[in-house]
């Protein structure tokens, strides 16, 4: 396996941008997922690696060879696509050594080669069985054991699982990660869907109109979002962004939001006055009876171990807040809100950046101090 390099990676199509000059590293035997909306460029990224499309600039280095302008066919990479693009006419055993058949392999060797990737699969009873007869699931360990019947330096994952039900999806995820660590593998993964990317990955690269926005473990870009892009973007329901405007000073811990006090997290460094955005995931939001931040009750949905409750927090605006299924809330209560301070994102709007505060300093994980502030 290998590491892959991408440094200043350009892809133009006519007037049309699709990556705009994206850099990173993934280590070898790496979960890495290139997670966006659609049309955000991961699937071209994803394929510039892969040799299958050709970037306007920047330069791709797999095990340290610079293979930019070398066909796919000669980057030792293997590529599984959403489509199980299996040949009907082949049973599974057929279609597994299809590529060992094409490289001209000894016989002997491609026998052991499809037994072993099967066994790894676990779908040994079904070698001898077309493939139009499988499941979903077992159409795509098909596809995925033809993939690492090759033993190539790197798998390419273009939404593998898009295709299959929630149920099968949940199951495969689990299953690739497994897969994944039996390999050792270097893997780079297109998804749109969070929860792939957040239960999988070692590293997610958030994209959007072909910029990557944030990168890193996925518990460090859930807590600490680059942009209100990424913020809004990881978590279900998203974070609540509270939009006022206020000068701060250096070490600022509270700001006012309309006329009631809210906590911050210290600052950095002074904030000139702007308009600015207050962002609280809604599990760091709670309902108590003597805060000055006031909202009225709009609904709330029932989710068996927690409950939602969407809030009025001014004309036009609202937020959510994940709170105990025992908290007794009825549409129409006027409640108070505290937050938690050490989990505070504070944006700036114009450019949507996050404003660096004194957590930024602290790792990930790490235990902190946390409180509320009442007004």
């Amino acid at each position: 396996m290998a590491e892959i390099r991408v440094q200043q990676l350009h892809k133009a199509f006519a007037e049309f941008t699709a990556v705009k000059d994206s850099s990173f590293t993934v280590n070898d035997g790496e979960f890495f997922c290139l997670l966006g909306p659609s049309g955000c460029g991961k699937t071209t990224t994803l394929r510039m690696i892969a040799g299958l499309e050709l970037p306007t600039s920047g330069q791709i280095f797999l095990g340290g060879e610079d293979v930019t302008r070398k066909r796919a066919s000669a980057r030792d990479i293997a590529f599984v696509f959403q489509m199980f693009a299996l040949y009907p006419h082949m049973n599974v055993r057929q279609n597994i050594a299809f590529p060992l058949v094409s490289q001209g392999m000894a016989r002997a060797e491609i026998k052991q080669r499809v037994l072993d990737a099967a066994r790894t699969l676990q779908i040994t009873e079904l070698l001898d069985k077309s493939v139009s007869g499988l499941t979903s699931g077992d159409r795509q360990r098909v596809a995925l054991g033809r993939a690492i019947v090759r033993q190539p330096l790197a798998f390419m994952m273009d939404e593998p699982l898009g295709a299959l039900d929630a149920e099968f999806r949940e199951m495969m995820c689990e299953e690739l990660r497994n897969l994944h660590d039996r390999l050792g593998a270097t893997t780079v993964y297109v998804t749109h869907d969070q929860r792939e990317a957040m239960f999988m990955a070692d590293k997610i690269a958030i994209m959007n109109q072909g910029v990557i926005e944030q990168l890193g473990a996925p518990q460090e870009i859930y807590e600490r979002p680059a942009t209100v892009f990424v913020a809004d973007f990881m978590g279900s329901p998203s974070m609540n962004f509270i939009p006022f405007e206020a000068a701060l000073a250096s070490g600022a811990t509270s700001a006012t939001i309309g006329a009631a006090p809210v906590g911050l997290p210290a600052l950095c460094e002074a904030v000139p006055a702007r308009p600015l955005l207050y962002g609280v995931r809604p599990e760091h939001g709670s309902l108590t009876g003597d805060s000055a931040f006031r909202a009225e009750v709009l609904g709330t949905e029932y989710l068996g171990t927690c409950q939602i409750v969407t809030l009025a927090t001014a004309p036009g605006s609202t937020l959510r807040a994940k709170i105990d299924v025992k908290t007794p809330v009825r549409r129409g209560d006027h409640v108070g809100l505290a937050f938690d301070v050490a989990q505070i994102t504070l944006f700036d709007q114009a450019s949507g950046r996050s404003i660096r505060t004194l957590r930024d300093d602290v790792p990930v994980g790490a235990p902190r101090a946390r409180g509320v502030l009442h007004g």
